[in-house]
């Protein structure tokens, strides 16, 4: 019995070294993330737009116990919806173009469990079309990441965003599924 008990806690003990080897890196050291992302236009937006996709760097450090500065830059291109218009009787049929966006973020990440984290960012969404605007962002997010290997792991978020013009704001709901890098 004392046998079996001695081997039931040496298989515990390595599981649980083994498991610490594999921690998320953003937990102790700063790290860098490589990301998709696909939104979701909802609102007015969603009226002329389908969806967007792109891709987006991530970059934490962290600044107190289970809290991190998160800096983020990407790219997001939207594509157009066909709509109908009518002007003085006459109804119109168009496409709306496909536009692009580049959001620059910043803001913090607290890790409510060991690899759950609630996020806020603010920031500027920039237009990339001649005439575009700049609209100020704000997005709160929620996510999971879980270690892969000793110094990697593997990211996903989800978010409401929104960007704040002189007319009015679009916003959309926000998928991004990144693989993060300890530094």
């Amino acid at each position: 019995m004392k046998k079996l008990l001695l081997s039931l806690a040496m298989v515990a003990g390595l599981g649980l070294a083994a498991n610490a080897q594999t921690k998320d890196p953003a937990m102790n050291g700063s790290k860098l993330g490589v990301g998709a992302d696909f939104a979701f236009p909802m609102g007015d937006f969603g009226d002329v737009y389908n969806f967007g996709v792109g891709g987006s760097l991530n970059l934490q450090a962290p600044i107190a116990s289970k809290l991190n500065f998160v800096g983020e830059a990407g790219y997001l291109s939207f594509m157009g919806k066909e709509y109908t218009s009518t002007f003085g009787g006459v109804t119109v049929t168009a496409k709306a173009p496909s536009v692009g966006f580049v959001p620059l973020k910043a803001g913090l990440r607290y890790f409510l469990a060991e690899n759950f984290y609630a996020q806020g960012q603010l920031g500027a969404s920039i237009s990339t079309e001649s005439n575009g605007k700049t609209g100020f962002l704000y997005t709160p997010s929620v996510g999971f990441e879980f270690p892969v290997a000793d110094k990697m792991a593997i990211d996903f978020g989800a978010r409401y965003e929104g960007w704040s013009y002189s007319g009015g704001t679009n916003s959309f709901i926000g998928l991004r599924a990144a693989l993060n890098f300890g530094l």
